[in-house]
């Protein structure tokens, strides 16, 4: 079956980041199954960063594979790389990165502007967005309130409902919880753990906090998973 593999898969992957000569990010092995929730952790500078950048297709290996779904990433063109990756990952950031001056439904349904196939999978966007909205706890109306001037909780919801609408079948959530209390943290996670299952996905999420370990299916270190390689001159 053609879904039967992982729906991440990193092999062999070399990256030489320009610029810093001698260096290199090596990841011999990492994969994220269907439905599971892995937790990576690491410090900055581990080459978290690199990693996901590498997994999203932003950035290409100079050696090895990425697959997500079964695809190879570095045999498309870099067009066919962006619709892939609107197609098949929900990207969580740190800082959000909402569209300020646009208002919320804006901002839940961009993703679905360059995504065909995820847009048909949302059947009634905008209903999806205002069922993503409830289920994640923010109030009546909030679709037309401009982002900008949402509260940094009610922000952080409209990223997990953005990534999510579509049922994209990766999530990725980059640090989401670095500038939560430990209350508001446990309840954020409670949401966006309930929204993952409820859409059948994979969730990879990067931290530095290993107190969330117990959360997820799977707990891996960047320093098992990549390494830092410098080149001898």
């Amino acid at each position: 079956m053609a879904d039967a593999g992982p729906i991440l898969a990193v092999t062999d992957v070399r990256f030489r980041w320009p610029g810093r000569e001698g260096f290199a990010l090596f990841v011999p092995d990492f994969t994220v199954g269907r439905g599971e929730t892995v937790l990576l952790l690491g410090e900055s500078g581990s080459g978290k960063s690199t990693l996901l950048s590498l997994i999203c297709g932003t950035i290409l290996p100079d050696s090895g594979t990425v697959r997500v779904a079964g695809t190879d990433l570095a045999a498309l063109s870099g067009a066919r790389r962006d619709r892939f990756r609107a197609e098949n990952v929900g990207v969580i950031f740190q800082q959000f990165n909402l569209l300020p001056f646009g208002n919320v439904a804006d901002n839940i349904l961009l993703p679905l502007r360059f995504a065909p196939e995820r847009r048909r999978r949302a059947g009634d966007a905008l209903g999806s967005a205002r069922a993503l909205c409830a289920d994640l706890g923010l109030p009546d109306g909030i679709l037309s309130s401009r982002a900008g001037r949402l509260s940094v909780g009610q922000q952080q919801r409209v990223a997990v409902a953005r990534a999510l609408i579509g049922q994209p079948p990766l999530v990725i959530a980059d640090e989401p919880t670095s500038s939560l209390d430990a209350g508001s943290q446990a309840a954020f996670l409670d949401l966006m753990f309930g929204q993952v299952g409820a859409n059948r996905a994979s969730l990879l999420m990067v931290s530095h906090d290993p107190r969330l370990a117990g959360r997820f299916d799977r707990v891996a270190r960047i320093e098992d998973v990549a390494r830092i390689e410098r080149r001898a001159a």
